[in-house]
Formats: structure tokens, sequence, C-alpha cells
């Protein structure tokens, strides 16, 4: 019997701090993250694969601007395309060697994956979600003005550049991967939260500078497609509270009510963990049963519910 789940990859789990982010690296790193995912689907797991784009994105935006004066620049909603196909085809290749390993036939595919915005969305008067390298005040105040770029300080690396970050509404994309994941397909979709679009009257489809959070859109998605599991991969073993204090408490199994409680506490940071917290509130709400917080490292242990924060309805 196949049980279905949505595993959200975060794109800082590709390039570890530290690291140039060298393709390489990003292939050693896909290679640990894949030998989990692996085992899950030889545990028959029908599996879709989303992930974030941060580091990659950035590198794009940053190719694109400085090699604006030989070759055409690249919007923002172009960069998380061409990152949804960089990163699809690390972990492509990746799933692949694994699967191979342990001796598991499966086909893998990418689906470059649209998601609509609202143009309306408050988001787009108030831009908040960083992007690209840090810049001088000279610099920044110069693009700001030429280029029309939303600028913020940070006091203590420079000034950066901000975008809107609108709630996701539907992934354009649904019907097709869902006839995909039938085929026992490991789909690796949704990358960067999607490639934001807005859907105009007459119903084209034009790209929109912003980017969508991806553990928003992959709650969004998990929530469509009526998963079994929805796991969200990060960079700690569990949910905790009091994170690095000596009081620090870890979270085993939680309701919904009790972890809107801490949330509402403050007890996850809106640049850490609130995002995360957040999307499997959303995705328990919208009729999911199971949620799950974790490591790659305890993937395996975290379905067998001996790892990880297992959230519930």
């Amino acid at each position: 019997m196949f049980k279905k789940a949505l595993i959200a990859v975060g794109g800082n789990s590709l390039i570890r701090a530290g690291e140039r982010g060298t393709i390489e690296e990003q292939l050693n790193n896909a290679n640990r993250t894949a030998k989990s995912i692996a085992l899950m689907i030889k545990n028959n797991w029908h599996v879709v694969i989303t992930h974030g784009n941060g580091p990659q994105a950035g590198a794009a935006l940053l190719r694109s601007e400085r090699a604006s004066g030989e070759v055409y620049t690249h919007t923002l909603d172009m960069c998380v395309a061409t990152t949804q196909s960089e990163i699809g085809y690390i972990l492509h290749r990746a799933l692949e060697k694994q699967l191979k390993l342990i001796d598991v036939k499966r086909i893998v595919t990418t689906i470059p994956t649209m998601v609509a915005v609202s143009p309306d969305d408050p988001a787009f008067r108030k831009p908040t979600k960083p992007i690209g390298p840090f810049y001088t005040q000279e610099v920044a105040e110069q693009k700001q003005m030429t280029l029309g770029w939303k600028i913020v300080e940070d006091s203590s690396r420079g000034y950066r550049r901000v975008v809107a970050s609108p709630e996701p509404i539907s992934v354009l994309q649904l019907d097709i991967i869902k006839q995909i994941i039938e085929l026992d397909t490991v789909v690796i979709a949704l990358g960067g939260g999607g490639i934001p679009v807005i859907i105009k009257e007459d119903g084209d489809i034009e790209g929109s500078e912003a980017v969508i959070d991806k553990d928003r859109s992959s709650a969004l998605l998990a929530s469509q497609l009526g998963v079994d599991a929805f796991i969200i991969s990060t960079d700690t073993d569990k949910v905790y509270l009091n994170y690095k204090k000596p009081n620090q408490l870890g979270l085993d199994k939680i309701s919904i009510s009790e972890l809107q409680q801490y949330y509402d506490e403050g007890h996850f940071p809106a640049g850490s963990m609130g995002p995360k917290i957040e999307s499997v509130i959303r995705f328990i709400r919208n009729g999911g049963k199971h949620a799950i917080i974790t490591s790659y490292e305890f993937l395996t242990d975290a379905l067998d519910g001996k790892a990880g924060t297992h959230i519930y309805a």
C-alpha cells in the first residue's frame, strides 16, 4: 500500500555554511539528502520533492547583473525558473544514484512549476524579502534611482534589495503533478516556492518580480495533493522552544492548537523557524493529518515515529 508525502528541502541544504556553493559541493550535499529519500521510496512512499533556491537565485541575479553589459539580463521570475531546472537537475542525479545503490527502480522527473499570486497582494506595497548581494550605500542608492529597487540597510553588512513575497494562490501545474505521481514517478516540483506569475483578465500569464515562500507554497501543494505526510527538511533534528538557550526544550509530538500557542508567544522567529511553523499550521488547518519537521539525517527515524517533531490536528 503506497502512501504519499511531500518533502520540502531547503535551498541552503545544498550549500552549507562556509561553502562556496560549487556544483560538486551541491551534488555531494544533494546525495546525502537523496539517500534518506531513496530509503523512504523503498518503503512504499510516493514522493513529491519541493526545494528552496535562496543561494542559487542570489547567484543567478548576481551573474545577470555583472554580465549586463554583454548579454541580456534576467528578471526575478526568470531567475526562479532557471534555478528550478538547475536544482532539479542536481536532485535528479542524486536521487537516481541513491535509488540505484539500493536497487530501487523509479523514474525521476522535474516539473517547472508556476504559482499564481494576486497583483493586489499587500506584499507588493511593502517588499520585505531580501535577495541578491550586499551593496555599499553609494551603489545601493544608484540602483534604487536607476532601477527602482527597494533597498534596506543591514547594519552590519551593507545594503540589500528587498522584493515582495506574496501569498501563493494556486499551483498551475497541479493536475500534471497529480497524474505523474500516480505513475509511480518521483516528482521534483515547485522549486524556490514556484515561479511567481499573475493571471491577467484575458487569461494571459505574466511573470512577477517577487519570490514566494517555499514552505507556504509547499503547504498549499501538499494540501491540494492530499498527502499523508507533509515533511519539512531543515537543519535541526526537531523543533525547539528557547532554541540554543540553557532551557531549550525539544518538541516531539504536538497538537496544532499547542503549536499555535507557542507561535503566538513568539517562540519561532520570522527569519528561521517561523515560516515553517506557519506552513504546517496552514497544512493541518486545510485538512492535512500529519506534518513532520526534521533534518534529512533523521528522516527514516522520523517516519518511524522515533525522531523529529510531529504535528497533528
